[in-house]
């Protein structure tokens, strides 16, 4: 699925290039520079240097000028959105998780459910930070519509995923998870494709990373 590579690259150059400009400021303060002086302008005050583009030199800032150049990361509609959506969306993955220990039978869905009861539960609480340190402008103005939210199971599928046992419940909880955690990954593309908060990036990759996992490890079991 193509939102398992998303297009994030603009908010990880900028975030990369002042990295870099932290790792120049600290080595040039650590090792006095190379040659003794490349850390010094003419009047002695201390510099950095900034690595250009692919295809542009590299400048020479200083300490000053460098901090201002830190990426603005301030956070931007789909960062709460996204945020916001996704608390909701781990929310019934763990509800759809709480039922496999009494109604599964093969010890591999179990695991499945188990791992992400111990990812998302945490995430849902860091989201939950996250959201409390970067209220919403209009807070609650989106409510929680999960018709905006892919791979949710409607209720007449989690009533029918509650009702199922043994071989019957593995195969309906593989195939809704499958397409809860395909809908996390569309709705982290999005995040990264659009958001602007560093932070939310982290966590979107983080979604990213492991449900894409989990997508092919049900996939091998169903």
């Amino acid at each position: 699925m193509d939102m398992t590579k998303a297009p994030r690259r603009r908010k990880a150059v900028g975030a990369a290039a002042f990295a870099a400009l932290l790792l120049a400021l600290t080595g040039c303060e650590a090792d006095g520079g190379a040659d003794g002086g490349a850390d010094r302008a003419k009047d002695g005050r201390a510099v950095v240097i900034a690595p250009g583009k692919p295809g542009e030199t590299a400048r020479t800032l200083t300490p000053e000028q460098a901090a201002r150049e830190k990426p603005d990361d301030t956070p931007n509609a789909a960062d709460h959105t996204y945020t916001r959506h996704m608390i909701e969306h781990h929310r019934q993955a763990l509800a759809m998780s709480a039922l496999a220990p009494e109604r599964a039978s093969a010890e591999g869905v179990k695991r499945v459910a188990e791992r992400i009861t111990a990812a998302q539960r945490p995430e849902i609480g860091a989201m939950e930070k996250w959201l409390a340190r970067h209220p919403e402008p209009s807070a609650g103005s989106g409510g929680h519509d999960h018709g905006a939210m892919p791979g949710m199971a409607t209720e007449q599928q989690l009533k029918e995923l509650a009702d199922a046992r043994g071989a019957d419940f593995d195969r309906l909880f593989l195939k809704l998870m499958i397409a809860h955690h395909e809908g996390a990954l569309t709705m982290a593309g999005t995040a990264l494709a659009e958001g602007n908060n560093v932070m939310v990036e982290e966590m979107a990759n983080e979604v990213v990373a492991t449900q894409t996992a989990e997508i092919h490890r049900m996939r091998a079991m169903g």
